[in-house]
Order: structure tokens, then C-alpha cells, then sequence
């Protein structure tokens, strides 16, 4: 029944997506394992030390930090991030949908590498559409 509530003023336009959804802490993307356990610990402390900063620019736009951020969430940025490949990829469909003048070939090229068939599966590119969608929305992009 909620969610048949929610929906409707959704759909209304009564309550808009950016008053339901809002960013995840930077903090929550951090590991809980030491960067020693990983086999460049100096760039796994560098990353996780200027990830607040980094995350803070990416959240409000500023397209070389989501590429960083990116980046991080689909590799881990040598264990100093929590690997989540829907949400790099989401970060890279974020990039490509802002008509940013700074946007690349390389981030069309890596929309295929890191949001293509051989990363992630049809669900995992739905969640990741579906997770870019919102996050535009935060950021204030329309289509």
C-alpha cells in the first residue's frame, strides 16, 4: 500500500525525487580493512584521504571528480574504496548525460568498458541506469 502511495505522488508530481532520494556519505564507500592489507598501501591511504574532498566535488558536479569517483567505485583504487561496479558505471552514465564540454572519448569508451556486457549483466546495467537517473536528478540534470 506504500508503495502504491509513494508512487502516486510521484507521479503527480506532489513530492519530487530529489526530496525522497538524497547522497550517500562519502564515509560509506570506505572499507573497513586496513590499507595495509593491500598491495599498494601509500596509494590505497592517499586515495582513502582525499575521498571526502573528491566525493564532496563529485556531488556537486564537477565532471574530473566523478570520473575519479568512478573510477574507484569500479576498481577499488587498490583497496582504499569499496568495489560496487553498478555504481561506477552509474557515475560514467552520470558524466555522459551532463553535456559536460569537458566529456571525452575516453568517457564514451569507458561507458563500454565499465557498463558494457563484460562488467556487468542485464540487471546490473538496469540498477546502474536507474541509480544515474537519480542521481541527475540530485544534481539537477533534466534530459
Amino acid at each position: 500500500m506504500l508503495q502504491l502511495i509513494a508512487a502516486a505522488l510521484l507521479a503527480c508530481g506532489c513530492v519530487s525525487l530529489a526530496e525522497v532520494a538524497d547522497w550517500p556519505p562519502a564515509d560509506s564507500y570506505v572499507p573497513k580493512i586496513s590499507c595495509h592489507e593491500s598491495d599498494a598501501a601509500e596509494r590505497c591511504a592517499e586515495i582513502r584521504a582525499a575521498w571526502t574532498g573528491l566525493y564532496a566535488d563529485a556531488i556537486a558536479g564537477r565532471v574530473e571528480s566523478q570520473r575519479k569517483v568512478s573510477f574507484c567505485l569500479s576498481t577499488g583504487c587498490n583497496k582504499g574504496i569499496v568495489v560496487e561496479p553498478i555504481l561506477g558505471c552509474a557515475w560514467r552514465q552520470v558524466i555522459a548525460a551532463s553535456r559536460n564540454p569537458q566529456i571525452n572519448d575516453a568517457d564514451r569508451a569507458n561507458i563500454n568498458r565499465y557498463c558494457g556486457p563484460r562488467a556487468l549483466d542485464d540487471a546490473g546495467r538496469k540498477a546502474a541506469r536507474d541509480q544515474s537517473q537519480t542521481w541527475l536528478t540530485l544534481l539537477g540534470v533534466t534530459p
